[in-house]
């Protein structure tokens, strides 16, 4: 039977159902859950779209719609079948780059015009046994979904009971009963077809195939408003389907060979040079070539003797205000984001303005940072559950202990962005260097040069304090005049470590 299918009252959709995309997700729910679409997303056969602007990952997701005919209120299982009028086909769009700020709700990341492709054609539910329905999807002709109902977690009537529990399904009602492994991002240009049908009935019952166009949009979300579209590895593997499809390394895969100092990290070497150089003598060598605002002042570790070295994983705070907090503040948010996404070596760098006066992250991100294997972190604010956070040994450059959460002065904004740490400014990528003296940030493009000189300047210090030990004075030898001079470049070609005539 074919018929429209318009605005119905209200569409619930199930988070996980089919086995095979439990699998593929690594969770297995022990009950179902769900969430609402708006009406407004629904659209029919041969529609079309719209891949916002800024955004890339647009995924489709073949599912069986369930169009409820008679109200159902506190139904049993064995009677909810009954309430169910007809079948059709469904594709559950969504978009990953909203995903994290409604983590659960899905509020914007699946309600976007024209997300909710139904039909064409209605099978009569009354014709067809739930248990032995098949769903698939092809991309441009290629199959990608392919299951049936006999696969899945929480069989069809089921949903409907439960559902019914809860609240009156009334006529016209939608249920999206989940998605199978195959679910992957499409981009515009793409068409999608979805077809529900009986495969192991003796009749021909089907959905025909429901076809819809990708097309790209053209106007950007207003950040004004509330929060952009953010996305992030995990994000990517998710929209895909697996961490090989979105085309990134496998988790256990080998680390790959260190790049040398950039954006993208630290080589062995350099690292380890810069490990061995202390902070007072790096920073000697940035002035020396004109670099006098590299020091991220007021900061001190919370583990006595600390030395991090890393490249920056940069966090943004603004001032708080109610309204962007509320935005801003809640869910998958800007410095959840951060934390998450940061990488073994990289040392996250928070701008907080300076402000001591609330907490900039607590034990639980510590321990996520630690867990990703952070180098540390710096921050020019203040640090609630100091002591707990110092246990879990994660070096963390401060301006102190706070108790206060973060909403009190500051809204979590934005990551990987240039800020202000400390009065110093850092871009994601540049090289931090901390010890018991303080914090410095190097330029990559500068960093082997600066540690080489450093070092180099470290061994003449060295000699210079045995000198010194052994009695001479320090005019003429601090800084070496020509006299000293030679005689250190002989002890040095000599190789010996010191000499003490005079």
């Amino acid at each position: 039977m074919s018929a429209p299918i318009d605005r119905p009252g209200k569409i619930i959709a199930i988070h996980l159902n089919y086995r095979s995309r439990a699998d593929q997700r690594g969770r297995t729910p022990a009950a179902p859950s769900y969430f609402f679409k708006p009406s407004s997303s629904v659209t029919g056969t041969d529609g079309v779209v719209e891949r916002p602007a800024g955004t890339e990952l647009l995924a489709f997701e073949g599912e069986i719609a369930l169009i409820i005919g008679t109200a159902a209120h506190r139904v049993r299982v064995e009677d909810a079948w009954s309430h169910v009028a007809w079948v059709t086909a469904s594709n559950d769009l969504g978009l990953y780059d909203l995903r994290a700020n409604d983590k659960g709700s899905n509020v914007r990341s699946k309600g976007g015009d024209g997300y909710t492709p139904l039909g064409p054609d209605l099978i009569a539910a009354a014709d067809v046994d739930p248990a032995e329905l098949r769903v698939r999807a092809w991309v441009n002709g290629d199959l990608r979904q392919d299951d049936e109902t006999s696969d899945l977690l929480f069989p069809l009537p089921q949903l409907v009971a439960d559902l019914s529990q809860h609240f009156t399904l009334e006529p016209g009602d939608v249920i999206l009963t989940g998605t199978p492994a195959g679910s992957s991002v499409i981009v515009p240009g793409d068409v999608v077809v979805v077809e529900v049908d009986a495969p192991h009935s003796p009749k021909t019952l089907t959905s025909g195939g429901l076809r819809t166009t990708v097309t790209q949009g053209t106007v950007p979300f207003d950040g004004t408003l509330g929060s952009l579209p953010a996305v992030d590895d995990l994000q990517r593997a998710e929209a895909w389907g697996s961490r090989e499809e979105a085309g990134l390394p496998a988790e256990d895969a080998p680390e790959a060979p260190a790049a040398p100092a950039s954006a993208s990290g630290l080589s062995p070497e350099l690292r380890a040079k810069l490990i061995a150089a202390p902070t007072a003598g790096l920073s000697a060598q940035l002035r020396k070539r004109g670099l006098h605002a590299c020091f991220i002042d007021g900061v001190s570790a919370n583990l006595p003797g600390a030395k991090i070295v890393g490249t920056a994983k940069t966090l943004r705070f603004v001032p708080a205000r109610e309204d962007l907090f509320k935005t801003h503040g809640g869910g998958y948010n800007a410095q959840k984001r951060c934390f998450d996404a940061v990488n073994e070596g990289e040392i996250i760098v928070i701008e907080a303005r300076g402000d001591a006066t609330t907490g900039t992250l607590g034990d639980i991100l510590a321990l996520r940072a630690k867990a990703r294997h952070a180098a540390g972190v710096v921050t020019d604010g203040g640090v609630r559950d100091f002591a707990a956070v110092a246990e879990i040994g994660l070096p963390v450059f401060s301006r102190g202990a706070h108790p206060s959460v973060l909403g009190r002065k500051h809204v979590p904004w934005d990551v990987d962005v240039t800020i202000a740490c400390g009065g110093a400014t850092v871009q994601p990528g540049d090289i931090i260097v901390g010890d018991s003296d303080g914090v410095i940030v190097i330029p990559p493009a500068l960093a082997q040069e600066v540690v080489d000189a450093t070092l180099a300047q470290e061994e003449e210090d060295a000699w210079i304090a045995e000198q010194v030990e052994a009695g001479h004075p320090v005019d003429g030898l601090f800084p070496m005049n020509a006299a000293w001079r030679a005689k250190y470049d002989a002890a040095r070609g000599a190789g010996a470590g010191a000499g003490t005539s005079a």
